[in-house]
């Protein structure tokens, strides 16, 4: 028996990376997980790895239309949705001086926006599921500053905030909405990056998407007394510097 047995699910970015981790964990579990994705070769390939009830879904995050349509077919497949995890997300690197303005807009569009426009359209599924939970992929950068990422950090701290906004409106419906902030995990996004972003950490490597979605997971069908709150999976990044004073000053 699974954990997550016959409960309807929606993944956005489920088609490679920490999404299709989250796919694969939730299907592993019991759960009808609709892949949504505007990756339709790899998310239709996952798909059919998985086997049914597992289905794809073509969804642009910042359409309300594609929302409508993916949450409805999922009812009507499986029933009620109760399971929304909004792990979209694209990142661009600029200065705050030299980031063009549309590649701005654009990180905000889909991390933000995105998952706003999501909780905005799975509502009312979820109150006729008779409650859920809703999983805001964040990031590390959702928690601390980073240089040159004042898109995707401002898009993080947003989702953030919105998760706890969402919490407390939803909580009068059986929903939970937390938020998980990853560190630097290994997948397509951070592929260009070397050992040196993770040597400073307690735990000195890359994470792997399966341990995201390990997390998520836990969120969905152990943390029954968590909403509104931070999970955070980042090898220790954020506990502070490892940097040690020099002894013999």
């Amino acid at each position: 028996m699974g954990r997550l047995d016959s409960r309807a699910a929606i993944v956005t970015g489920g088609a490679r990376g920490i999404g299709a981790a989250i796919a694969r964990r939730f299907a592993a579990e019991g759960a009808a997980v609709t892949i949504a994705d505007v990756l339709r070769e790899e998310g239709e390939s996952l798909a059919a790895e998985l086997g049914p009830p597992t289905r794809f879904h073509t969804l642009d995050v910042t359409n309300p239309h594609d929302w409508s349509a993916a949450i409805a077919e999922a009812e009507r497949a499986v029933g009620p949705l109760s399971l929304l995890v909004n792990n979209a997300g694209i990142l661009e690197f600029g200065s705050i001086e030299m980031q063009a303005p549309e590649s701005f807009r654009r990180v905000l569009d889909v991390n933000l926006y995105g998952a706003w426009l999501g909780l905005h359209t799975a509502v009312p599924a979820l109150r006729r599921a008779g409650g859920g939970v809703v999983v805001n992929i964040s990031s590390t950068a959702g928690l601390m500053g980073y240089a040159e990422l004042g898109a995707y950090t401002a898009s993080k701290w947003g989702l953030r905030g919105l998760t706890k906004a969402a919490a407390l409106e939803l909580a009068r419906d059986g929903v939970r909405v937390c938020s998980i902030h990853p560190g630097p995990i290994s997948t397509p996004m951070t592929a260009g990056m070397d050992d040196s972003v993770t040597s400073g950490q307690p735990i000195p490597r890359f994470g792997r998407p399966e341990e995201v979605a390990a997390m998520a997971l836990f969120v969905a069908a152990d943390a029954t007394y968590s909403t509104g709150c931070e999970f955070v999976v980042d090898g220790g990044a954020t506990a502070g510097s490892m940097i040690l004073a020099d002894p013999a000053t």
